[in-house]
Order: C-alpha cells, then sequence, then structure tokens
C-alpha cells in the first residue's frame, strides 16, 4: 500500500474517531438535556397549580366528577387531578414515569410527573404529563442528521486527506523518479536537487547523491582498472605468444613439446580473447566510441548472415529473415554489427541441429522492434536473470564461451539507448527482443 493512502487512512480513522465520540456524546448529551428540560418545565407547571389551586376550587372541580382530566388540543399535555385514600402522615411524594396514557382514544407516550399531596385533610393525586412522541422524533431526526454528516465529513476527509498526501509527497516520488527508476549508469545520475520544503525529503534526496557520487567514482575506478590492466595485459601476452610461436620453428622438438606449445598457445589466445572483449566492454562503458553513423538494420543483418553462413550450414540451421521495415538510426556500426553478431551466434551455438532461427520485425509510432527467435535449448528464469553477468555461461559445460558475449550486448545496448528483453522456455527456444527508438535519420 502506498505512503499517500496509508497517510490518508490514518488521518480519517482518527477523525472517524472522534467524529463518532463527538456524535455519541452528543446524542447521550441530548437525551438527558430533553428529559431534563421536560421534568424542569413539568416541575414548574405544578408549581403554578399548587399556588393557584384553592379548596373551594378543588372541591368544585372534584364535586362535578371523581376526577379531573385536561389537555390541550394536540393532546400534547395534560393535567389529571383525583382523590386517593387519606393519610395524615403522608409526605408530598414527587416521581417522573415514563408510561403510555390514553386521551379521548388517542394513545402516546408521556413523561409523567405524579405527585401526592395533602390539602385541607384529603389526599390528592396529580399528575402531569407531556409527549415524548416530539421528543422521539426530534431525536430520530438528529440522529439521521448526524449520521448523514458524519458520512460526509469522513468523505470530505478522505478527498482532501488524498489530495494534500498526493501534494506532500509529489516530491518524494520525483526523488524515487529521477534519482533511483530512471538510473540504470551511475555516470548519468541526474544531481539536480528536487524542489522542496521538507527537511526529510531534502535529507532523502542529499543522501541518494552523496551516495550516488561515491558509487560513480567507485564505478570509475574499476572501469579504469580493467581497461588499464587488460591493456597491460596484452602486450605480455603477445610477446609470449610470439616466442613460442618461434620455438616451434626449431626441428629439433619433439612431438610431445610441439604439443604442449600449441595447448599453451591456444591458452593464450583464450586469454587474449578475454581481454580483447574486457577491454571493448570497458571501451563502450567509458564512451569511448562515437555514433556518427548512418546504420540500417537490415544490411547489418545480412552482413552478419553471411559470416555466419558456414556455422547455420554445419548445425543444418534454417535461418529466416521476415524482416518488413527499413530502419535507420544514428550510432556505432561497428558495435551494433558487434551486437546482432553475438545475439545471432548465440542462436546457432545453444540451438538444436536442424532447427530454426527467424528475424522479424515491427514498427509502431513510437518505437521499433527487432526480434531474433531460435528453437535451441532455452533457458529457466534464473538463467534469464543472470544472462548478462560477465562471465555467466548458458552451458557451463561449454569451452568454447567465455560468459562474455552477452555482457558485450548489455553494454553495447546501453551505449545505444535500445532496451533489451528476453523471453525463454526451457528446451523450447528463446526470443531476444530489441526496442528501439524512433527513427533518427
Amino acid at each position: 500500500m502506498k505512503l499517500q493512502v496509508k497517510l490518508a487512512l490514518y488521518n480519517t480513522l482518527t477523525k472517524l474517531a472522534i467524529i463518532v465520540f463527538t456524535g455519541l456524546l452528543i446524542l447521550f448529551s441530548l437525551e438527558n438535556i430533553t428529559y431534563n428540560h421536560i421534568t424542569a418545565r413539568l416541575k414548574d407547571k405544578k408549581d403554578e397549580l399548587m399556588k393557584h389551586l384553592s379548596s373551594k376550587e378543588i372541591t368544585q372541580i372534584l364535586n362535578q366528577q371523581q376526577s379531573f382530566t385536561d389537555y390541550n388540543i394536540l393532546k400534547e399535555e395534560y393535567i389529571f387531578l383525583k382523590p386517593i385514600a387519606y393519610r395524615s402522615s403522608r409526605q408530598t411524594e414527587e416521581s417522573f414515569i415514563t408510561a403510555r396514557r390514553t386521551i379521548e382514544q388517542t394513545t402516546d407516550t408521556y413523561l409523567i410527573l405524579t405527585y401526592k399531596f395533602n390539602f385541607n385533610n384529603r389526599s390528592y393525586l396529580l399528575e402531569i404529563g407531556d409527549t415524548m412522541d416530539a421528543v422521539i422524533q426530534l431525536k430520530q431526526t438528529i440522529k439521521e442528521f448526524t449520521l448523514l454528516m458524519l458520512f460526509v465529513a469522513l468523505s470530505l476527509t478522505l478527498v482532501i486527506d488524498l489530495v494534500f498526501t498526493k501534494y506532500l509527497l509529489t516530491p518524494f516520488y520525483q526523488i524515487i523518479d529521477r534519482k533511483l527508476i530512471r538510473v540504470n549508469d551511475p555516470m548519468n545520475f541526474d544531481y539536480k536537487k528536487v524542489n522542496t520544503t521538507t527537511q526529510d525529503f531534502e535529507l532523502l534526496d542529499s543522501s541518494i547523491s552523496t551516495l550516488m557520487k561515491k558509487i560513480a567514482d567507485l564505478f570509475i575506478l574499476e572501469k579504469q582498472f580493467i581497461a588499464n590492466v587488460s591493456h597491460e595485459l596484452l602486450t605480455p601476452i603477445s610477446i609470449i605468444s610470439s616466442r613460442l610461436e618461434n620455438v616451434l620453428l626449431q626441428e629439433k622438438l619433439t612431438e610431445d613439446s610441439e604439443n604442449k606449445i600449441f595447448a599453451s598457445l591456444k591458452t593464450l589466445n583464450r586469454l587474449k580473447s578475454i581481454i580483447n572483449s574486457l577491454l571493448l566492454i570497458s571501451k563502450v562503458e567509458n564512451l569511448q566510441f562515437n555514433k556518427n553513423d548512418t546504420i540500417d538494420l537490415k544490411n547489418v543483418i545480412t552482413e552478419v548472415y553471411s559470416e555466419l553462413e558456414d556455422r547455420l550450414d554445419d548445425k543444418e540451421i534454417v535461418f529466416s529473415n521476415t524482416m518488413n521495415h527499413a530502419y535507420h538510426f544514428q550510432g556505432n556500426n561497428s558495435l551494433i554489427h558487434t551486437l546482432l553478431f553475438n545475439l545471432i551466434n548465440n542462436a546457432i551455438k545453444y540451438n538444436n541441429k536442424g532447427g530454426s532461427i527467424v528475424i522479424a520485425d515491427a514498427l509502431y509510432t513510437e518505437q521499433y522492434i527487432l526480434e531474433i527467435s531460435d528453437t535451441g535449448i532455452g533457458m529457466d528464469n534464473e538463467q534469464i536473470e543472470l544472462a548478462f553477468n560477465r562471465f555467466e555461461k548458458l552451458n557451463r559445460h561449454e569451452k568454447e564461451s567465455y560468459g562474455l558475449g552477452l555482457a558485450i550486448v548489455k553494454s553495447i545496448t546501453a551505449f545505444h539507448g535500445i532496451r533489451i528483453n528476453i523471453n525463454s522456455v526451457k528446451d523450447k527456444g528463446t526470443t531476444v527482443k530489441l526496442i528501439f527508438g524512433k527513427e533518427t535519420v
């Protein structure tokens, strides 16, 4: 989950907890406030009634009927008074209950104040009720409104947090994109600082730049070391080879000695080939080649085919060139020739006898794709991941391979800005895909 989403969810959940707590507090407080308000109003009505009630009035009321009931037109309030059994020791008793009462065939729920009192040697029960339906409806309305506001507040909070965190984390994603994802070579690292006012991102930006500077320095030292060592080794190897060849010209050598010298020369030639390959990689990575040639891929493929035709015939491999587009671009012709030579040579080397190699292409608006497919031994996922490593052999028992062919390919593609992908299935074959940019010529 992205940091932006995590921050938005955290803020939303935090605010949700606060809003829920506040909403519940309001609902519970509302009920207590409403209850206290109604009880206080009922007490005021009781006090007002008792203040203006005289014995004569009570007598007149109760003489007309055994009890007295009065209510307003909407039946929201009512007053009920009736005599009860007399007790001289009765203390005034006041209590509140919630009960249902039926007034003129209308039943409602009331909060009722019951008041028992003595007056002129007689005892009476007074009930003053106030309907609860309006309060219940009000509470329900407030609950629905609170839930609606909660949903709206959460939605707005989530949207605002997502927008704000996206704005807040924009420098972070710029750092990741510019200084990590797009960096294929420490030598092409972008040291320009990302514009941000967040100190943490400034520290991250500065730390990555410092680290890449150290890596670039080490990378330069490594390439210089390989180039220097490789170059220095070529001279003594050439000298030793020349001396051994001169020794072979002597007629007094035994057959066994000649075989040993031939083996030594073969080893020296192999070592010389490895050094030349490492030198080529070093020169490509050090940008010691120019890119002033106009390259026609069809012509290069034809040249490579001519050079490898004997090997194709030896393994009875069918070579099919189905290229339909004439693609041109600026680059180094000799390096592109080496690139395609290595790829097609591998397709022959690791192919089965009587197999096939197909060269195909496709042209799109923004890119050109060249595919080299074979029906050879293929590779598993682990081999594909290691394919471009130096001295990594596809077939570890292959004596002619130095494990540098695809490493050279990788360096040349990086130098020309060409993307390379390998799709392979074990024992079924391999397809190497070269992805070029827009035609530059």
